[in-house]
């Protein structure tokens, strides 16, 4: 879970694959007007992602086995409903400072996603509470370094 450009889907992919699960890359499950009003730079609203989520917990819900999944998972109403279709699951949120995704972000190209966007989802992220499973990783670590430390906190 995280904002654009955090690394979900890098550290989702290589973790699915330490763990031999299947991964999905959660932006596959934006409706095609989502995406063409991320690409156009403008922020989606609670209403936009209502589609989204759905698809996403359909995903999660639906699963021949084990996954991981990339999602942004802002919210923790987004979060609550991911988890109602699987209460086990675990959130792995890699942490970096604004300038560091700014800077990711300028980096990043071929992704629909602009680098404007990224104040919006910074203003609608709620970090996971206490009651939540969780588990968050330093981004700026080498990749296998934040696979070994997730999977460390997942044994």
């Amino acid at each position: 879970m995280g904002v654009t450009g955090s690394g979900k889907s890098t550290l989702g992919q290589a973790l699915a694959y330490a763990l031999n699960r299947n991964f999905v890359e959660g932006d596959s499950l934006h409706p095609p007007a989502n995406i063409a009003k991320m690409a156009a730079g403008i922020p989606l609203n609670d209403t936009d992602r209502i589609p989204f989520l759905k698809n996403v917990a359909h995903a999660i819900a639906t699963r021949p086995g084990p996954l991981v999944i990339a999602c942004s998972a802002l919210k923790r109403s987004y979060r609550d409903q991911l988890r109602g279709a699987d209460p086990q699951l675990i959130f792995v949120q890699p942490l970096l400072s604004t300038q560091q995704l700014q800077s990711r972000l300028r980096q990043r190209q071929g992704h629909f996603m602009p680098a404007a966007l990224l104040d919006s989802q910074l203003a609608d992220f709620e970090p996971p509470g206490a009651h939540e499973r969780f588990i968050q990783i330093d981004g700026t670590e080498a990749l296998d370094r934040q696979v070994a430390h997730a999977l460390a906190q997942l044994a």
